[in-house]
């Protein structure tokens, strides 16, 4: 019978949809130990022993990890890849699959509400109140306001009307940016300078590859517009976090709102954590109550099918390995 590890803790332990569908083809499913700490190499080697596939979340799939297990496929629950180190999965002949179609709506929601508490001050006008003081110090309101979106895939496509319903214009930068649904949405392509420049609120929606790490420098924080909000809900390596940090305590950035890190969970003596204007969340843009049903759902179909001799192409993220693949 073969075996999938499921790691992800948001539904390591907890069985449901994902689960049925992997027992009813045959699968035998196995959850790390609770206290069981699967971003640490060693942990994850001994948990994958005996597993030929494997749910996963974000921890780094090296090819130390990858090259002592036995296993045909990855099937990432979302859809950011680079903590696998897709050379070495082709290599080994492994599959990766991505989960895509399932959570642009939450993140397109989470990424809203970050800008919404940040523009607004709502976590720090919360402590206000509770510790008894009442300012109530006046922001600037979105409406009106310009919108840069890096990246227009998928999710930035899910922000763009919401942005719109509360007023504001959009603009973009995305070199693959699909320019009919720019023309049909009134999204302005740019370019990256053109949008740091112009931009109130800046938000990334792009992967993490060696093209993109530390997109965002102090090159690219000094061209953003003075008083601009800077958001992101997409990867951490996107940005270098001691620039980041560096503009916060210049003054220059009305504030931030962080998703994600470089280094998740955030250690709590990390720089960000001493601005009162930087709202950080726990990489939770992509889960709410229907992506996770959903994305657990497509993920066990892609191990399900890669394990039935199907091909789920639209999932496969380093198709070059079909050539050699075999379960």
């Amino acid at each position: 019978m073969p075996r999938v590890l499921v790691t992800p803790t948001v539904i390591r332990n907890v069985p449901g949809p994902y689960s049925e569908q992997l027992h009813q083809h045959g699968f035998e499913v196995k959850y790390p130990p609770k206290d069981a700490d699967t971003f640490q190499s060693a942990v994850m080697i001994e948990q994958l022993q005996g597993c030929q596939a494997m749910l996963a979340s974000t921890e780094r799939m090296t090819r130390e990890v990858l090259a002592q297990s036995e296993l045909r496929v990855i099937a990432r629950m979302g859809v950011g890849f680079d903590a696998i180190d897709i050379p070495a999965a082709t290599d080994l002949g492994i599959a990766v699959t991505i989960t895509p179609g399932v959570l642009e709506e939450s993140v397109a929601e989470h990424t809203i509400a970050m800008m919404l508490g940040v523009s607004r001050g709502i976590v720090q006008r919360d402590r206000e109140v509770r510790q008894g003081v009442w300012t109530r110090q006046p922001l600037p309101r979105l409406a009106g306001k310009t919108l840069g979106l890096l990246g227009l895939g998928r999710i930035g496509r899910a922000v763009v009307p919401r942005a719109r319903g509360l007023g504001m214009h959009v603009i973009a930068h995305d070199p693959l940016a699909d320019a009919d649904y720019c023309a049909k949405n009134d999204v302005r392509l740019v370019t990256l300078e053109e949008l740091l420049s112009a931009a109130d609120v800046v938000s990334l929606h792009l992967p993490c590859t060696p093209e993109t790490e530390n997109l965002m420098n102090a090159q690219t924080f000094a061209q953003m517009k003075p008083g601009a909000i800077f958001l992101n809900t997409s990867r951490g390596g996107l940005v270098d976090e001691d620039a980041l940090s560096a503009v916060l305590a210049s003054g220059r950035l009305l504030g931030a709102g962080l998703d994600v890190f470089r280094t998740e969970p955030l250690p709590r003596n990390h720089p960000l954590m001493a601005f009162d204007n930087v709202l950080l969340c726990t990489h939770m843009g992509g889960l709410d109550h229907e992506s996770l049903d959903g994305m657990g759902l497509l993920a066990a179909q892609c191990v399900v099918d890669l394990y039935e001799g199907r091909w789920p192409e639209r999932c496969v993220v380093n198709p070059a390995v079909r050539e050699k693949w075999r379960w």
